[in-house]
């Protein structure tokens, strides 16, 4: 398999934002889950962080986050693409919809729900907005390509014999994927709602682990490479 010797110029750049993208997230969410009276992580998604009076630093986290994953996946088609092997499309197109999708559950927010905010009736919503509907439909979209992409990326690593970064991908995979069907099927259970918040975390950071993988190659894969990019 062809592989770029290092990324470059506007390249460098763009990876550069998919390795901040994620710790961002992680970061804002833990200090909105450690200062926002009523939430809880075991009950409530980070999504309802959108509601209340602070809930444009969610809003703003979604928003910011997701384009930086936008840019993250420019910069892995630009340092792939389709003549590097298995992945070099898909993988970084499916990057660019879960980016897509942070930005679009920014502008539709999810519900109030289960006493948050405070002074929200306790238990599920009675009803579902239009906006809550559309938040729950691009997250979902959001979530299965984020997942497909981690499979795309385990076939490129074990054809490239990465065995390590193969398992890693595929395992972030299937976690990511199992523990968000474990919400519809535990109906909300708090073991499978933090579970799940684990599984978000395991995989934001491992799109920052990917980025910063590729944007300079092993030294050993150096001596192999034939094209820079930028």
């Amino acid at each position: 398999m062809t592989e770029p010797v290092a990324a470059v110029g506007w390249t460098r750049t763009l990876l550069i934002c998919g390795i901040v993208a994620g710790p961002l997230y992680i970061v804002v969410v833990v200090l909105q889950m450690l200062t926002r009276d009523g939430f809880d992580i075991s009950r409530h998604p980070a999504s309802m962080l959108s509601n209340g009076e602070q809930g444009w630093i969610q809003i703003a986290n979604f928003a910011v986050s997701g384009l930086l994953f936008v840019a993250c996946a420019i910069g892995l088609y630009r340092v792939l693409g389709p003549a590097s092997g298995p992945g070099g499309t898909w993988g970084p197109r499916l990057v660019g919809v879960f980016g897509v999708g942070m930005v679009a559950a920014a502008a539709f927010s999810a519900d109030p729900a289960d006493g948050f905010p405070p002074g929200t009736p306790v238990g599920p919503p009675t009803s579902i907005s239009w906006h809550g509907m559309v938040h729950f439909l691009v997250a979902g979209v959001a979530f299965l390509a984020l997942s497909a992409g981690c499979f795309v990326f385990a076939r490129r690593f074990a054809a490239a014999g990465h065995r390590g970064w193969a398992v890693f991908s595929a395992v972030t995979g299937a976690f990511f994927l199992a523990t968000w069907v474990s919400i519809f099927v535990l109906q909300g259970a708090r073991a499978a709602n933090i579970a799940f918040a684990v599984a978000i975390a395991l995989v934001l950071v491992w799109t920052s682990l990917l980025a910063k993988h590729r944007l300079t190659l092993p030294r050993e894969e150096q001596s192999r490479g034939t094209r820079p990019v930028g």
